[in-house]
């Protein structure tokens, strides 16, 4: 039976006695605030679901894009993108910068003097769920007597991997915003996890999609959740693969032509850096 490995950042088989509090509190230990996913029927309660185990496949799934901020080391898997970075250079990361087609989660950047030197977009991408994980979370938080709506326990709901929605969006999402990086001459990171690319490589046109080089636009790289010590789980890169927007287009027979100056992305870097988003473990 599918179920929850993580909420709120805690592995369900941890040895952990104090539910009740990590349920009220509802923190986020990546984002370091309250959970940002919330029911669309109860807006004020968070979901709080980081992975799961899908028993179709038997593999552990992250469901939320949050939890591969895990040590902020995808951050550090990127610093060799950044072509112009020296020492001595400050480190910031941006989230929601916009761009043509959208917008990239985070920018990875490289100030000196107040001024940007270089940067890396990353977009984070892991599965979306068809259902809901709600009742599972429910059942789970029966089973270590916490008090819940029966109705939420309903075993007739239950969830599965959206596998094919999630992989075509990102695509196409990457294939709208990878023209951009790669006129500006800068990097794009695609951050997910590793059964997703494994999914990707199968159904769409990957072959192509090599070994990562440094001189390619669109860098993919995959991470998996590894057992880590108590019951606990740990992110670790699996693989790095890399294209440019040819090779993005190639897997979809999609095309897109944005363009922008390298001196507007900057400047919407300049106006977002601060001591807030300084870089630190």
């Amino acid at each position: 039976m599918s179920g929850l490995l993580e909420l709120y950042g805690v592995a369900t088989k941890a040895d952990e006695s104090n539910w009740d509090d990590i349920i009220q509190r509802q923190m986020c230990p990546y984002l370091k605030r309250r959970c940002a996913k919330t029911r669309k029927s109860t807006p004020d309660l968070t979901i709080g679901a980081c992975s799961v185990l899908y028993s179709r496949d038997n593999k552990r799934i992250m469901i939320c894009p949050h939890r591969l901020l895990d040590r902020r080391q995808i951050f550090l898997d990127c610093l060799h993108l950044l072509t112009l970075h020296e020492p001595g250079n400050e480190l910031h990361i941006v989230s929601e910068v916009a761009v043509p087609g959208g917008s990239v989660d985070y920018c990875l950047v490289s100030v000196r003097d107040q001024r940007v030197v270089d940067f890396v977009g990353m977009e984070l991408q892991t599965l979306d769920t068809t259902g809901t994980v709600w009742p599972a979370r429910q059942r789970f938080l029966q089973s270590k007597g916490i008090a819940v709506d029966s109705r939420d326990t309903d075993s007739a709901k239950s969830f599965g991997m959206n596998w094919k929605m999630t992989a075509k969006t990102i695509l196409m999402q990457l294939n709208h915003k990878i023209h951009t990086f790669e006129n500006v001459h800068k990097h794009l990171v695609l951050v997910v996890q590793n059964h997703l690319v494994d999914y990707m490589r199968r159904e769409f046109q990957f072959e192509h999609i090599a070994n990562a080089r440094l001189g390619d636009s669109l860098h993919i790289h995959t991470y998996a959740l590894n057992r880590g010590d108590d019951f606990s789980f740990r992110l670790g890169l699996s693989s790095r693969y890399s294209t440019d927007a040819d090779g993005v287009a190639r897997s979809l027979g999609l095309q897109a032509d944005p363009n922008v100056a390298l001196e507007h992305i900057i400047g919407l870097l300049e106006a977002k850096i601060s001591s807030k988003t300084l870089f630190a473990l």
